[in-house]
């Protein structure tokens, strides 16, 4: 089974909380970290590299945080994963050492990945943020309750 690393899945995650989550302040981190369980260490590393690559924009001040940097619309999750795959690539590092490696195996995984990014630019913020009024509908009104007055 292919498995995304944990920093691209804790990618979308965050950027997709942020989407659904919007509102006049922006959203700051430790919210996130409550809502979807994403340890600290990591989404900050995540968060920045997002603002770096022009998927965030980073809000400073006490009701500091972040917002998306263009509409849900306009964002794909594959924007993300390439944002976060980017920041993590080291293109000297040669994965296969065999000629087999090198010109068999690794142009088929080539393939693979472009077919699954093609797959994620399919699907935009919006998109899974109506996934979202969808299926979590029940956990999101619980964590907005306690903002009801």
């Amino acid at each position: 089974m292919l498995h995304l690393p944990k920093k691209m899945l804790y990618a979308l995650e965050a950027v997709v909380d942020i989407a659904f989550n919007a509102r006049p302040d922006p959203v700051q981190s430790k919210e996130i970290t409550q809502r979807q369980g994403i340890p600290q260490r990591y989404l900050e590393q995540v968060m920045q590299q997002l603002v770096h690559t022009g998927i965030l924009k980073g809000v400073r001040g006490p009701r500091g945080g972040y917002r998306l940097a263009r509409e849900r619309r306009r964002i794909t999750a594959g924007d993300v994963i390439r944002a976060i795959s980017a920041a993590d690539m080291d293109e000297d590092t040669q994965i296969f050492s065999s000629d087999i490696g090198q010109l068999v195996v690794g142009p088929l995984w080539l393939e693979a990945q472009a077919s699954m990014l093609a797959q994620l630019d399919s699907v935009t913020l919006e998109d899974l943020c109506r996934r979202a009024n969808v299926n979590c509908q029940d956990e999101m009104a619980a964590s907005r309750a306690d903002f009801d007055i």
